[in-house]
């Protein structure tokens, strides 16, 4: 047994090391880790369980079957990130460029079977060249069976990908469909196609960063959620991601421990809102505000800046915020804001995460760009995310809510469950000056003096329509309220609403607008 004993503690040592010392190293001078470091640094200590450590891969073709590596190139298995089951999977670059073969796919999958039968989340850690060319259409096959399991984990458990590497061809499509998406800057690249190819049909000359890099990602196409300077950074903010986070859909996110008995009232909401309407204000600062210890994690932090969304706390409860950003674009919704904001909130209601919205939004964001792209068909999803949602959702207007826009931003009508506003929100079909000119066009026109009666009609909305209180007479406001007390208003709020049962129709899936 002794024998015995030993060379298993052998193949052990033998596995640990993936394509060997000199692979290791290299990895190391690029300014990455190896596959199983950035395990070490991500989950709790000693709680890791590795799966298939012994696997190998099966082809024989190009001589292959002379270059065989324990583990075939990721490392698998699950572990606990603050007290709390994961599964994992780690692919290792030292491995074949952690390329992806008949048996790496299988070990893959293996785990996030595992993982929705017993309903916890995948975190997945992308270094790989792409699909293993010597094995054809059989390393093809093996990503089309993780594409199916991403697909049928959807809204079952979470499932976040970190790009920590290069992420080339159909490998991109796994973390595509993930829920999230972190890269690293100036190690991380996604693309379908690499520049030379690129460069081969379009005659477009694109480097690597340019083309695929995490900053593009973050910034340009929105396919990274997060975006940091080192894997470290990546780690530290996935593992608190994950404290946002239930395990699965029929688990509830942690909740904090949150005294009830102190002062919720925040002074300085009073003095934020600018005196002019149209002048711009920091939607952040209000944010800061009104979660517990100002603490926010924001999602797609670079991206369709006018709208903010991202994870915090109310009352100790984990919600999702979205919010308009009166600082970029003047907070208008546009297609790529529609999008994002849409996209976060069918994952908080299929994960039973309440959304908190602050609402300063002066309507859709016109022009032919916006039309000729399909502003309408963008813009719906996002109305059509709030209108699914079953989770409770609580509505603050600071200031504007003009048009379609009001509807759209989670308004009572679409089943809003408390909706309040400031003093200071204008609640209207569209703003002053142009209502003023369409409404009374006529009588300006005919007047001697178009710019004193345009003046005079503009008053006159002004104190008709840009206030809360006829909203608030209909009920569509359930609360006009000093921005003071906002913060204990919503604490309120969503500890009421921790009870709520809501539901939608019975259909075998609904018809959103791609």
């Amino acid at each position: 047994m002794k024998e015995k004993i030993s060379n298993l503690e052998k193949l052990r040592e033998e596995a640990q090391l993936g394509g060997g010392l000199d692979k290791i190293k290299s990895q190391h001078e690029k300014g990455k880790l190896t596959a199983r470091e950035r395990i070490q640094l991500l989950v709790d200590e000693g709680s890791f369980q590795e799966l298939d450590m012994f696997v190998k891969h099966r082809s024989y073709d190009f001589g292959l079957d002379n270059q065989k590596y324990l583990g075939d190139g990721v490392v698998t298995g699950f572990a606990k990130i603050n007290g709390r089951q994961v599964a994992i999977f780690s692919q290792d670059f030292t491995v074949f460029g952690g390329s992806l073969s008949e048996t790496h796919a299988e070990k893959i999958c293996k785990v996030m079977d595992m993982a929705v039968k017993i309903g916890i989340p995948v975190i997945g850690l992308n270094d790989s060249g792409g699909a293993r060319i010597q094995e054809g259409v059989v390393s093809l096959g093996g990503y089309a069976d993780i594409f199916l399991r991403n697909t049928l984990a959807s809204g079952v458990i979470p499932q976040i990908s970190a790009v920590l590497g290069p992420c080339a061809g159909g490998a991109v499509y796994s973390p595509a469909i993930t829920d999230f998406v972190f890269m690293v800057k100036h190690t991380s690249h996604m693309f379908v196609t690499g520049p030379n190819v690129v460069k081969t049909v379009t005659h477009e000359e694109v480097s690597f960063e340019d083309l695929g890099g995490a900053e593009t990602h973050a910034s340009k196409s929105g396919v990274a959620h997060f975006v940091f300077d080192s894997e470290v950074e990546v780690i530290e903010n996935l593992r608190k991601l994950f404290g946002f986070l239930p395990l699965n859909w029929k688990d509830s996110a942690p909740e904090k421990e949150f005294d009830f008995t102190k002062d919720l009232t925040e002074a300085k909401l009073d003095s934020i809102i600018p005196e002019h309407p149209n002048k711009p204000y920091d939607m952040k600062e209000i944010i800061s505000l009104l979660l517990d210890d100002g603490d926010f994690l924001e999602v797609h932090e670079n991206y369709a800046q006018n709208i903010i969304v991202g994870f915090g706390r109310v009352g100790g409860l984990s919600v999702g915020v979205i919010a308009n950003q009166p600082q970029i674009l003047a907070g208008v919704l546009d297609i790529n804001s529609s999008v994002k904001g849409a996209r976060f909130i069918r994952f908080c209601d299929a994960f039973n995460i309440p959304l908190l919205v602050l609402e300063d939004v002066p309507g859709f964001l016109p022009g032919t760009e916006q039309e000729w792209n399909g502003i309408i068909r963008h813009g719906s999803k996002l109305l059509f995310a709030f209108c699914e949602a079953t989770v409770p959702k609580v509505t603050v207007i600071t200031r504007k809510a003009y048009g379609g826009a009001y509807d759209v931003m989670n308004s009572k009508h679409i089943r809003g469950d408390f909706n309040f506003a400031w003093p200071s929100a204008e609640i209207a079909v569209m703003g002053p000056k142009g209502a003023v000119e369409i409404i009374f066009k006529k009588e300006i026109s005919a007047s001697k003096n178009h710019e004193e009666k345009l003046n005079e009609k503009l008053s006159e909305y002004v104190e008709k329509f840009t206030n809360p209180y006829i909203a608030a007479e209909r009920g569509y406001i359930d609360e006009v309220i000093i921005p003071r007390e906002t913060r204990m208003k919503i604490v309120q709020a969503f500890q009421l609403l921790k009870t709520k049962v809501d539901t939608n129709p019975k259909k075998k899936h609904c018809n959103i607008p791609l």
